[in-house]
């Protein structure tokens, strides 16, 4: 039914009449709250809720720290994972650590001390002020081939309201038993997150990880396994481990990676800081095939540099390798890639005089989430450096074999990619064989100064190298600088990027590798916003 016109005129009238009402109100309203804000706006704000610039504030430096690998164990029975028990490699094994730390530029020391794990100080050293009436100068302090028999640290308080520039390594070295040869580590500073390649789990090789917490924070650790071929079943549980503070914990390689020609390691900490460690040893029936201590490698860049490659003579080394079970004693490079996507990877391999061409060709692809190898056979005897670049990131390590003989115990060292050198490397060295500096300059050109530390703190006079893009220079290291037994090397880089690593002999094929790893960083500061 049709509604009557009058009732419609009402009803739009009514409606127009609420429009305006609602109008009105939302006027005085507004009114209402601009009277507010005018009240409000002349109260002067709190001063806390002021505007203010970010201040400064110093952060307070922490001790310098430098972990060392302890000397190389035998596995009793075959433990897997954690918890491994150990008995001693030989009636001749040694294990010693060598420290350098620096004063400041006026000459002061800061207090010093090498301690095992647990336990009491096995060195202590008093920081010392400049002697009086002398000229302001740099000086060390050095723990000369301390002898230990476990996991140390040492440490540094800060000098002068910076860390201590400090440097320390390990050496161990047998002449008998299933771990016969040498090995030897630079020790490292705990971090959170750390790679480390150069492993292997086939028959007669064991590796085992180490991981020590020397804080005084809990750590908890998580472990990311790569080899060269597919596991046929997922690993076993490697994540949430946790490392007491003071304390460390070793783990069994085979029970994570077995039958694996290489193996790589990432391992991430949250809360307390660790280092990491790999005692890699290999047995070929009753004749020992070697022993080394693996430190971290670079982190996963798009460019690495592994230097302190030490070939054999090709014809021998290739007709060694061809041999059964001895595949692995062949010079090698190991190349892992962490994330989704393959790596096209182009090496460069350059020695004393230049570069040397692969034979085969240099560029390989490396797989996602796996280890790659790369031998490096058919190139003439000599020292080199290998720098690899590629679309995506990834980490690198070298296998280097010595000894020609299957007859013979053999012996290996692993190279890991470095960082560029820097200012004020403390390289310790210690005593011991035949000692070599090896550096890779990839382009340009570098000058590099090594400043000698021997036993007694002094400081010598500075050995300089000049090396041209794309060359491998050695620095042959001296038992002794000014009739004082050389601790180690305060080293430099300027120019274009410099690699660098310690190359150690001994008796027989005893042969060993060490990185140099960067300089302690010095005291920062912070902008801070105080207020709230």
């Amino acid at each position: 039914m049709t509604k009557p016109a009058s009732d419609s005129a009402a009803g739009t009238r009514r409606h127009r009449l609420r429009i305006i009402a609602a109008a009105v109100a939302g006027t005085a309203l507004t009114g209402v709250w601009a009277g507010l804000t005018v009240v409000a706006s002349t109260v002067p704000a709190p001063a806390s809720l002021g505007t203010r610039e970010a201040q400064s504030v110093r952060v307070p430096t922490g001790d310098a720290v430098r972990a060392c690998a302890g000397p190389a164990r035998l596995l009793e029975g075959s433990p897997v994972q954690g918890d491994p028990q150990f008995s001693p490699a030989s009636k001749t094994a040694q294990t010693s650590v060598t420290g350098i730390v620096l004063s400041d530029t006026q000459g002061t020391l800061p207090d010093t001390s090498l301690t095992p794990q647990s336990g009491s100080a096995l060195r202590t050293l008093p920081g010392q002020p400049a002697p009086p009436g002398t000229v302001a100068q740099p000086r060390a302090a050095v723990v000369a081939g301390q002898r230990v028999d476990g996991l140390s640290v040492l440490t540094a308080k800060p000098v002068s309201g910076s860390a201590a520039a400090t440097g320390a390594a390990v050496r161990f070295e047998a002449s008998d038993g299933d771990l016969r040869g040498l090995a030897a580590a630079t020790c490292t500073a705990p971090s959170n997150d750390q790679w480390l390649s150069g492993g292997e789990t086939t028959v007669g090789r064991t590796s085992v990880l180490t991981l020590a917490n020397s804080s005084a924070t809990p750590a908890t650790v998580d472990l990311e396994f790569f080899g060269d071929k597919p596991l046929t079943q997922a690993p076993p549980s490697s994540r949430g481990l946790t490392i007491k503070p003071g304390s460390s914990a070793s783990y069994v390689l085979s029970g994570y990676m077995p039958g694996q020609a290489n193996v790589s390691v990432h391992v991430h900490s949250s809360g307390g800081p660790v280092a990491a460690a790999i005692q890699q040893s290999t047995l070929r029936g009753l004749t020992p095939g070697g022993v080394e201590l693996i430190t971290p490698a670079a982190a996963p860049s798009s460019r690495q540099t592994v230097s302190g490659i030490e070939l054999q003579e090709p014809g021998q080394a290739n007709a060694l390798a061809a041999k059964d079970g001895f595949a692995d004693a062949r010079a090698a490079v190991q190349i892992t890639v962490p994330g989704a996507a393959d790596a096209v990877v182009q090496l460069r391999v350059y020695g004393r005089n230049g570069a040397v061409q692969l034979p085969s060709g240099g560029v390989v692809t490396a797989k996602a989430g796996a280890v790659t190898e790369v031998p490096l056979t058919g190139l003439p005897a000599g020292t080199y450096s290998v720098s690899a670049s590629a679309d995506v990131s990834f980490t690198a390590s070298a296998r280097v074999p010595r000894g020609l003989s299957a007859n013979d115990p053999l012996d290996f060292a692993v190279a890991a990619a470095t960082q560029r050198i820097g200012d004020n490397h403390v390289v310790a060295i210690g005593s011991g064989g035949s000692r070599q500096m090896v550096f890779g300059v990839p382009d340009g050109r570098a000058q590099i100064r090594a400043v000698p530390v021997t036993d007694d703190g002094a400081m010598h006079a500075p050995v300089t190298l000049d090396v041209a893009g794309g060359t491998t220079a050695v620095l042959d290291v001296p038992d002794k600088v000014d009739g004082a037994p050389l601790a180690g090397y305060v080293l430099s880089a300027s120019g274009d990027a410099a690699f660098g690593s310690i190359l150690l002999k001994g008796d027989g094929n005893a042969i060993a590798a060490a990185t140099i790893v960067p300089a302690a960083a010095a005291a920062q500061t912070m902008p801070v916003t105080l207020g709230y």
